[in-house]
Formats: structure tokens, sequence, C-alpha cells
């Protein structure tokens, strides 16, 4: 018999994944090179570094055994918790809110790393309630201050986008627990209620300014509609085709503002158009369908929580800054995973693909999932 020419241990990484991934970040990077005006430097390379270091981290979650995923699982919380509580106490601030510790060589924002650890916290938390339970307050009230502790601290720095990403993580595993039904409906309603009241006293001016903003973007064109309009023309400006690489008017006169992190989306439109978005909305739905699939092929209940849960992160990255850019959600300040530049993004969602692979490694290798 022949043997392949690839080596085994190449032959078993998810291509399906990696090479979609590695063709939008190399696409982010040329939307990067141009919202630069020309130049590799300061966002296009820092990109590809980035990628190349948190590709090799998620090669090393992906050899990770369950039993040691499920062993630091708590642990893990309570560091990224502890980590949240410093932030209060010695947070840098930038841009108004205090999100960031300092470490020296690298600058961390705990609230990113949440968004993974409260899937993989609830994971192994519903892994291990009796199905007896599940329709008692003891899968709930011990979720919910999973939730609600990172949540609030969380909404102290003020980051709201990033809030809601820990809170639909949370919900998202609750809901695929098995959880009845009429509490969700219960919560939606107790939601509803709560929203004006919430708008009125709990939200910060800017924050509220926002929402209106969201409302009726061309009530203040030239203020605080100003993100959102130049965004719409940006995109709407690119046509099918787009105005060609390099020749962005919009993001290269200054007028998109955050052309590289928040709307790096409407920067590439502008470019590349209707063509470019299809091309970033396929990739997209490749990665998603992927990791819904990993998650569905899971032999323990454990394993399909993690995953769908790492993909629901993923898509609730993509899906609200896609809507914000486009004028469909109220600007929060999420980046677009792979394409904008921001290392606490990229790190996040390099987690949730390691975690992936990792539970694709556990569905295909028998004795992948024990110490030892």
């Amino acid at each position: 018999m022949s043997r392949s020419v690839i080596p085994a241990a190449v032959a078993r990484q998810p291509w399906r994944v990696i090479l979609p991934l590695v063709v939008l970040v190399c696409f982010g990077t040329t939307v990067l090179y141009s919202a630069a005006g020309g130049s590799m430097t300061p966002f296009a390379q820092s990109h590809l570094l980035r990628f190349a270091i948190f590709l090799v981290m998620a090669f090393g979650i992906s050899r990770a055994p369950s039993d040691f995923v499920r062993l630091v699982a708590y642990p893990a919380y309570a560091v990224v918790l502890l980590l949240l509580v410093l932030v209060e106490a010695l947070g840098a601030i930038g841009g108004g809110s205090q999100r960031w510790l300092n470490l020296g060589p690298i600058v961390l924002q705990p609230s990113e790393l949440m968004k993974p650890v409260i899937v993989l916290v609830l994971a192994q938390f519903y892994s291990t309630l009796p199905t007896g339970m599940i329709g008692s307050w003891r899968a709930v009230v011990p979720a919910g201050v999973l939730i609600a502790l990172p949540m609030g601290l969380v909404l102290l720095q003020p980051d709201l986008g990033t809030a809601l990403a820990i809170a639909f993580g949370g919900v998202v595993i609750m809901f695929l627990a098995g959880l009845p039904l009429r509490w969700f409906l219960a919560g939606g309603a107790a939601a509803a209620v709560a929203a004006p009241l919430a708008f009125f006293f709990a939200l910060k001016d800017y924050q509220r300014q926002r929402v209106f903003t969201f409302l009726d973007p061309e009530s203040d064109p030239l203020g605080t509609g100003y993100h959102i309009t130049q965004s719409k023309i940006a995109i709407g400006s690119g046509g099918f085709a787009g105005k060609g690489f390099g020749n962005g008017s919009q993001s290269h006169l200054n007028y998109l503002p955050e052309p590289h992190t928040d709307f790096v989306f409407a920067t590439m439109a502008e470019e590349w158009g209707m063509l470019g978005g299809l091309l970033v909305l396929a990739i997209f739905g490749l990665v998603l369908h992927w990791g819904w699939n990993v998650a569905r092929t899971s032999r323990d209940r454990f394993a399909q929580l993690l995953a769908a849960g790492m993909t629901a992160t993923i898509f609730f990255y993509a899906a609200i800054n896609l809507m914000m850019v486009m004028g469909l959600a109220p600007v929060v300040g999420i980046p677009l995973p792979f394409m904008s530049h921001g290392g606490s993004s990229m790190l996040t969602n390099m987690i949730c693909i390691g975690t992936l692979m990792m539970v694709d490694r556990w569905n295909r290798t028998p004795g992948a999932r024990r110490l030892g």
C-alpha cells in the first residue's frame, strides 16, 4: 500500500476551519494595510503577528484532555474574576473607561477573557448537574450568580457591549442545557419591563445617547450620529465591486472613525464592495457551521455545551459588529473577529477556536479525553 506524502499529524488538523481563518485574517490584513495609508505599520504587521502567535496557542489548547479542562474550569473563572476586581482597583483608563491591566510587556483586558471562561464554567456546571434538577432553582440560581458577578464588574468599567456578550454566552449555555422554555419567556418579559427603568436610571448619558442615535442617526449627523452616518456612506459608496484596493476615501480622508477596529468592515466594503462583504460573510458561515457540527457530533454533555458556547461567542462578536456598522444595532464597541485590529479580541476568538479544535480532537481521537 502506498503511504500519503502528508504526515499524519498534519493531515489530522482541522483544515476546514484553519484555511478559511487564514484567508479571513490575510484579507483583514490588506484592509488594515490600506487603512494605514499603504503601510504595514502600525496595524497590518501586528495583526498578522498576533494571529500567528495565537494560532500556535490554539494548537496548544487543542491538545488538552477533557479531564484537565474540567479540572481548571472553576479555578480559571476565579482567576479572571479576580483580574476584573483588580481592574477596578488598578486598571488603566483609556477612552474614558477603565478596562485594562498594565502587566509590563502586555496590556490585558480581563473582560475579554471572561467571554470564553463563562462558557467553560457553565458547561462544567451543567454537565455535573443531575438531570432531575434541570427544572429546579438549583439549575438557575448558581448559574445566575456565575453570570451576574462578572457582568456587574464589567458594567462598572463601564463596558455594556462586553457585559452583553458575557450574558449572551451564559444564556446560550442555559438554554442548550435544557432549562424550561417558560423561564426564558418569563425572563424576556421581565427584561422588557425593566428595560425602560435601566435606560433612564442605570445607563450612562453617552450610552443613552447611543440608543437615541441608533433610532435616528440623521438627527445629529455631525455629532452623535457621525460614526454610523459615515459608516453607511462608506458601505454604500462601495457598490457591487468597490472603489478598488487603496482607493477608499472615507477612511483615507479620516471621515470614518476607527477604520481599523470597530468599523473595519465599512473600510473593507468601500474598497471591495458587496463582493468583499459576501466573502467575509461566507467565511464566517464556514467557521460557524464547522463549530456547530463539532458541538452536534460531541459524545458527552460537557463537550456539546462547551463547543456550542464557543461557537455562539464568535457568532455574537460577528453579528453585533456587522449590525452595528450597518446601523441595525447601537454602537457598542465590539470588534469584528479576525479582521479588526486588537490583541484582546484576537486572543478571545482564538481561545474559542482552540477550544473547538480541542473538542473536535476529542470527537475523532479515542483516549484523547483523559490525562496521561
